[in-house]
């Protein structure tokens, strides 16, 4: 066999040789691609459990927290306090442009909460900076730079132009003081304009999300869109603390899916939208159109979705809380489990599920990344893969006294792809050799 010319075999002049080489060189070739990919893991049995090995952590030979540009309120902590942290890279101009945003928090507060100041923007020439705040001081000069919007901005509204809509400005009440606040920003470059999709809090008149479009770069001057004049995108629904008035919990954490001209609005909830052709609302519909996904059973509650396409596949993201419980025979149960007595919050984890199809069907999901929930995937400009983490600093692993001044951060984390047979998304794990 090996005296045979292998273009021959190939092209079929061979006859019974020929025939019986090819399987041979089908397996060769197919040994030859895995070799390229690391391999996926066997799913966990029964549906729901939860992947803690040490290999799907970010840690300090695949992660690293972002050098952010520190503003006035971040200096006695050394650090940016950030949670929902996003991060992308666009070519603009020819050039790679990273940009990073997330949930920040006002000085004198533990949290984003009851209120916070809007939303603030990074870039950066290269993933390990410098990162810098976006130059905002032509838009405001006066104001905080790297500020592109925020609750306090009403003032800025004329006619034929809103830049913050009645129910996202700050109100007040008794049980707690000033509310309002700005949750998990998206910064998106689509069309050749600047978008940021963001939600209102819990705190807020009305929660939910909404958008922005950037009237020169993407420092600004943003608005927002016409279809977020009244409320938030879709309708509302019972949902959130008991704390939220009735008829004012939209969907949340809404983020922006591109492919080509088209764009679509991803909600939490397991809803997406199509946007209309100018951007300016998501196509009216009578019910929102809402994903196929192989859900846990129960389901747990979910947040954090993003929707991500890499090798022909589209990946589904959500975070859900790896909550820890005892099994009959004592040992730590493991579990994407609803909220329930005896299971308590540990981590943060980041899920994904595959589908050909953005509507899905979706198949089941696994983790991506312990720790690593409500973050997004990215691409640099050398083709490599990242994600995003912050380290929830409300509960779990990260709220513990010893690291929560570790937790609400800026970070990346290199991921791997395990190519168009294995088709997931994981942390880069040990040990492994990685393709993009």
């Amino acid at each position: 066999m090996n005296n045979v010319d292998r273009r021959s075999l190939l092209a079929g002049a061979a006859g019974f040789l020929g025939a019986a080489a090819l399987p041979a060189a089908a397996a060769r070739a197919s040994v030859a691609s895995a070799r390229r990919y690391p391999p996926n893991w066997p799913a966990l049995a029964p549906y729901g459990l939860a992947d803690t090995r040490p290999d799907l952590w970010p840690r300090e030979d695949n992660s690293f927290i972002l050098p952010l540009e520190l503003r006035p309120s971040d200096k006695e902590r050394g650090q940016v306090w950030m949670r929902d942290t996003y991060v992308n890279c666009f070519v603009v101009n020819g050039r790679p442009m990273y940009v990073a945003t997330g949930t920040t928090r006002v000085p004198g507060l533990e949290a984003a909460a009851p209120w916070n100041d809007g939303i603030f923007v990074w870039i950066s020439p290269s993933l390990r900076g410098p990162w810098k705040l976006v130059d905002t001081t032509g838009i405001r000069p006066d104001a905080e730079r790297g500020k592109v919007w925020s609750p306090e901005f009403a003032g800025e509204n004329r006619p034929g132009r809103t830049v913050v809509a009645p129910w996202q400005e700050y109100w007040y009440d008794a049980q707690f003081g000033k509310r309002g606040q700005a949750w998990a920003p998206e910064v998106h470059h689509f069309r050749g304009k600047w978008y940021i999709v963001a939600c209102m809090g819990d705190h807020s008149r009305k929660v939910g999300s909404f958008m922005l479009v950037s009237e020169g770069g993407i420092e600004g001057p943003y608005r927002l869109v016409e279809g977020n004049h009244e409320k938030p995108f879709g309708d509302s629904f019972v949902g959130g603390p008991k704390f939220i008035e009735p008829g004012a919990y939209h969907h949340i954490d809404g983020g922006l899916y591109t492919e080509g001209d088209d764009a679509w609005l991803v909600l939490h909830n397991n809803f997406y939208a199509k946007f209309r052709d100018d951007m300016e609302d998501i196509v009216p519909t009578t019910n929102l159109p809402q994903f196929r996904q192989t859900p846990y059973s129960p389901e747990p509650y979910l947040e954090g979705a993003y929707v991500f396409k890499h090798g022909g596949k589209y990946y589904l993201l959500h975070a859900a809380w790896n909550r820890t419980s005892t099994d009959p025979d004592g040992s730590t149960h493991y579990a994407y489990d609803p909220a329930g007595p005896g299971r308590t919050q540990y981590q943060y984890d980041a899920i994904v599920a595959v589908s050909d199809h953005f509507e899905g069907p979706y198949s089941q999901r696994w983790t991506a990344g312990v720790g690593a929930g409500h973050n997004n995937v990215f691409v640099d400009h050398s083709g490599r893969l990242w994600a995003t983490f912050f380290r929830n600093p409300n509960f779990g692993y990260w709220a513990d006294p010893s690291r929560v001044a570790d937790a609400a951060v800026a970070g990346v984390v290199r991921m791997e792809w395990t190519g168009p047979e294995g088709d997931r998304l994981y942390v880069q794990r040990r040990n492994r050799s990685h393709g993009a």
